[in-house]
């Protein structure tokens, strides 16, 4: 399992909750262990205890998004700091489950879960893999979807840095409201301008009587 992928881990928890809409789906045993996808030793630990847990690590895991979407980096990585050094991870070498075109272990970095519950092996997983992300490509990566008011977080890895929303469904909300917005600006525009040529026509006859 390559590293970059424990950095979904950390926006799948952050996208449980949709605070404009004031909209929360990490209410339940049964959700909190739906963030493990394939992970299914690990959700087999969550408890009722784990929910709370679960909703502080995704507070601060926004943070961390909101601080590198308002392009103030220097806190966005203080805080994922903060958070690996609570939640460290504990690395190992595997290859069990992947083998080669030969049959032989593709050996690779897995991060074995940690041993206290099951929040704070999740915690450790996505702090580490957004750090992953971070350093890789940079904290301008982390990124806020901008079609309101969805605030989705998700990680840029477009070749020119492009990306401004969570989905190609948000881009095209974000598009046609965008396109709207300038027929309407055109609109008033027109209608401004006919008002301005009726008063000057007005004008001119006036002046003649």
């Amino acid at each position: 399992m390559e590293l970059a992928h424990y950095s979904d881990y950390a926006v799948r928890l952050v996208n449980t909750e949709e605070p404009a809409r004031n909209k929360d789906a990490l209410t339940s045993v049964e959700a909190v262990r739906a963030l493990f996808g394939e992970s299914v030793q690990m959700a087999r630990r969550v408890t009722d205890t784990d929910v709370t847990r679960f909703r502080n690590v995704r507070g601060r895991l926004r943070a961390v998004f909101e601080a590198a979407d308002g392009g103030d980096h220097v806190l966005a990585v203080d805080l994922l700091n903060s958070l690996l050094m609570e939640f460290p991870v504990s690395p190992q070498v595997s290859g069990h489950q992947y083998l080669d075109d030969e049959g032989r272990p593709d050996w690779h970095i897995h991060l074995a879960d940690h041993p206290s519950n099951a929040s704070a092996g999740y915690a450790a997983i996505a702090s580490f893999g957004l750090a992953f992300h971070l350093t890789e490509h940079g904290p301008d990566r982390l990124g806020l979807c901008q079609a309101p008011p969805c605030r989705n977080a998700y990680l840029d890895t477009s070749t020119n840095r492009s990306r401004r929303y969570c989905s190609d469904r948000c881009a095209t909300r974000a598009n046609v409201a965008a396109y709207r917005a300038r027929k309407r600006l055109e609109a008033e525009a027109s209608a401004r301008s006919g008002r301005s040529a009726d008063t000057a026509q007005e004008s001119r006859a006036l002046s003649e009587l």
